[in-house]
């Protein structure tokens, strides 16, 4: 029996055709399954760990879940590799405004290398149904060795991350060495604003701050469910 020569062409292209084909489905595959698409609750647990890497990648830039490590566009990852953790086993939890922008950004990051990354199912506007609050981050601050008579400054992120406008009534400090002000006491919903703090170990002129030391910094603000909040600063002091 012959066999039309065109039709073993044919099937010989076709036969090649699906060789190539296969290795980029499994390259594909195997990207998409280093993403683990997460739902808010989850996602909420994963960013309480203060060892995983927060990420938003929403364009414009938004206001961020509290503890957020860094806010890269989804669309130049590969222009902000530096910002990113140099441990790929590190846990990456991406996040957007709905969960477009943050699948796209969860595959490139995956694509680089990294093997645990966290994509937000919905985006922020589905987490913020179920963690209202009001913030301060980081809890604590370490300024490290402090020389005595320096004066070195840090600063924490408050957010109002409610739908509820927020008044702050009262800034304080557990010791005089220590002040702290906020860039603004009014915040809209879901606004942040900075707390700058600085801290003079030798403002009281005697060995009372030096060595390990704690102080802490109180806000206090008119929503009765988060009426005062608070964050530390530690440092070891040393006298030259």
């Amino acid at each position: 029996m012959k066999i039309n020569k065109n039709i073993l062409i044919f099937g010989v292209l076709a036969i090649g055709s699906l060789f190539l084909l296969v290795p980029r489905e499994k390259n594909k595959s195997g990207i998409e399954g280093k993403v683990r698409l997460v739902e808010s609750s989850e996602f909420s647990r994963l960013a309480k760990d203060e060892k995983n890497f927060l990420l938003d990648v929403h364009i414009p830039e938004q206001t961020h879940i509290p503890g957020t490590d860094a806010f890269i566009p989804y669309n130049e990852i590969s222009l902000n590799l530096n910002r990113l953790p140099k441990d790929k086993s590190t846990p990456i939890l991406v996040y957007c405004r709905t969960g477009r922008m943050s699948e796209e950004a969860s595959k490139e990051i995956a694509g680089l290398g990294y093997t645990n990354v966290y994509d937000l199912a919905g985006g922020i506007n589905i987490y913020k149904e179920s963690n209202m609050g009001v913030f301060i981050t980081p809890e604590n601050r370490n300024l490290g060795k402090v020389i005595y008579g320096d004066v070195p400054t840090t600063v924490f992120t408050l957010t109002n991350f409610s739908p509820l406008p927020l008044k702050i009534t009262r800034i304080s400090t557990s010791c005089g060495c220590t002040k702290a002000e906020v860039d603004k006491k009014e915040l809209g919903a879901y606004e942040a604003t900075e707390i700058k703090v600085s801290f003079n170990p030798a403002i009281h002129g005697d060995a009372t701050d030096v060595g390990n030391v704690t102080r802490t910094i109180y806000i206090q603000t008119d929503n009765p469910y988060f009426l005062e909040l608070s964050g530390t600063i530690t440092a070891e002091v040393v006298k030259q």
